[in-house]
């Protein structure tokens, strides 16, 4: 995996960050919109889900799994992953929008069979409503198998947007089934599916797992979330990775545990020559929003701390 090689890309971190009203500006630690929705279920949304467990999915809501047609998740299953080509999907609402995908939440379930599970299914939106704004860095260096997809992705044609959409599933897919398989804490991705990535689903049933943006801890909760997830950063430098584009906006606090999500964009810190810049800003955005809430980070210590564990030293 390679990334634009041109220091300039990564300079202005908040560069595509919607305008507010001035009166409302704040920082902003990451690059996406203010959600139009954040993780709470509409009261339609709730009682479908309400619904659903005791009458099963409406005809009209209901489609057969797509499971036994798309490249499955990693080995071994959670047990609680629904493989069965007779298992159905319940549409029950929309958990996130943003300018790439939205997520919605799905039920997945086994006629006659008490087993379901909730998904998380990432979509990413039709070419005319995307703005791959970080696409030009993260498709340099990736090879076209043919040359027309490679003009169609310059020439940014509606074939060239859905070819980008693909790669960025394409490359989620990977990096989540990776990550997961190291034990590092991430969503376990289910399967992949076209341009939609079906995903455990964190939350419960008034909603998605809140954002780490979204919290007000107490100094013992910053001191354990630091904890944890500086153990995870760790996991991922031990790997020789890093996030690429961590924010307290791409991490989600589910029972008590920051899990990170967003990760099509995992650099590979050997072979990128911008991975130690990145592995700092990574630090940076999580340190700055700690920092501002009691709990001290040092900056420079602890990047120096994950480039020891990813061999850079």
């Amino acid at each position: 995996m390679r990334y634009s090689t041109d220091p300039a890309d990564y300079e202005d971190y908040e560069d595509f960050t919607e305008r507010e009203p001035r009166r409302a500006r704040r920082r902003r630690f990451d690059d996406e919109p203010r959600p139009i929705r954040s993780g709470r279920l509409t009261e339609e949304a709730k009682a479908l889900l309400e619904n659903s467990k005791d009458d099963g999915p409406a005809e009209e809501d209901e489609r057969y799994s797509s499971y036994p047609d798309a490249v499955p998740g990693p080995g071994p299953l959670p047990g609680w992953v629904l493989t069965e080509a007779a298992a159905t999907d319940t549409e029950l609402g929309v958990l996130k929008t943003g300018k790439e995908a939205d997520v919605h939440l799905i039920r997945r379930a086994l006629p006659g069979n008490e087993r379901t599970s909730l998904l998380a299914a990432k979509r990413y939106r039709p070419p005319e409503h995307r703005q791959f704004h970080r696409d030009a860095g993260y498709l340099e260096g990736r090879r076209m198998r043919k040359s027309r997809e490679l003009r169609a992705v310059q020439n940014r044609t509606a074939f060239g947007r859905n070819l980008i959409a693909e790669q960025w599933t394409i490359a989620e897919f990977a990096a989540l089934s990776r990550l997961w398989q190291l034990g590092a804490p991430v969503p376990y991705p289910v399967q992949r599916h076209g341009t939609e990535l079906l995903l455990e689903y964190l939350g419960d049933e008034s909603g998605a797992a809140p954002r780490l943006a979204e919290l007000r801890p107490d100094p013992g909760e910053l001191d354990r979330l630091w904890a944890q997830l500086i153990e995870a950063l760790t996991l991922l430098a031990e790997a020789g990775l890093t996030h690429g584009d961590l924010s307290p906006y791409n991490v989600l606090v589910h029972e008590g545990r920051p899990m990170l999500i967003d990760l099509p964009q995992v650099v590979e810190l050997v072979v990128n020559p911008n991975g130690p810049a990145i592995l700092e800003r990574d630090v940076t955005n999580l340190a700055r929003w700690f920092t501002a809430r009691g709990r001290h980070v040092d900056i420079e210590q602890t990047t120096a701390r994950l480039r020891a564990a990813a061999g850079m030293d």
